[in-house]
């Protein structure tokens, strides 16, 4: 064990690109994903078609496969990004179309009584949106974000696979070096609480939307 806790300042040091990166993805993956959502439920064609076409290619690959492309892939047309850069896009543009998905199923719950209702009210579209819509619609699709949340955690290990100095990374690095498999429960210690903190933050959020019902 005294292994361990030599090794768990590198680890911890890995674990700031893990959050950074996790923190980073739901700030962009979230509104894009709700955005996404209204158009999949729009009247334009064209738009509808395109977005469920982005929507079928990123959930129909995986996301290892699109990092790869994103990093190796993209600087063969030009388009460069450094690793963390190539990372977070490849998460957003990943997660975004879950999201998409699940808010769209949101969406789709609401009676259009409501809407009919917020024009009674003299609402205009953005107040209905806002006021109406997506505080019932965060209510309903909460626990299915809340599991892409938790896989979130999870697929950050996939940057490893960029070079990218996250736990994962540093967990094989420190295994390499001590010849033990230790730094590597260290990695999952860290995993297993970074799960645990985000759990207990929803089910929070939860009973805190609990008067929407």
């Amino acid at each position: 064990m005294k292994e361990l806790v030599t090794v768990f300042p590198q680890l911890m040091i890995g674990a700031q690109t893990t959050v950074k990166l996790f923190v980073l993805t739901l700030i962009g993956s979230i509104p894009l994903g709700i955005l996404l959502a209204f158009v999949l439920r729009s009247r334009f064609k064209l738009v509808k078609a395109i977005v469920q076409v982005y929507v079928w290619l990123m959930r129909g690959t995986p996301l290892l496969l699109q990092l790869i492309f994103v990093f190796y892939g993209l600087p063969l047309i030009g388009i460069v990004f450094d690793r963390f850069e190539a990372a977070l896009l490849a998460f957003i543009l990943n997660y975004a179309a879950y999201f998409a998905e699940i808010f769209r199923g949101g969406i789709q719950s609401i009676p259009f009584g409501q809407y009919e209702a917020a024009k009674v009210l003299r609402l205009n579209k953005q107040q209905t949106i806002f006021r109406i819509i997506l505080p019932q619609v965060t209510k309903i699709t909460l626990p299915s974000v809340g599991n892409e949340v938790i896989n979130l955690v999870k697929d950050t290990s996939l940057v490893y696979i960029l070079g990218l100095s996250d736990v994962m990374r540093m967990g094989k690095i420190a295994m390499e070096r001590q010849a033990s498999l230790l730094p590597l429960l260290g990695v999952g210690l860290i995993y297993l609480a970074m799960t645990a903190i985000f759990t207990w933050l929803l089910n929070r959020i939860e009973k805190r939307l609990d008067y929407y019902r």
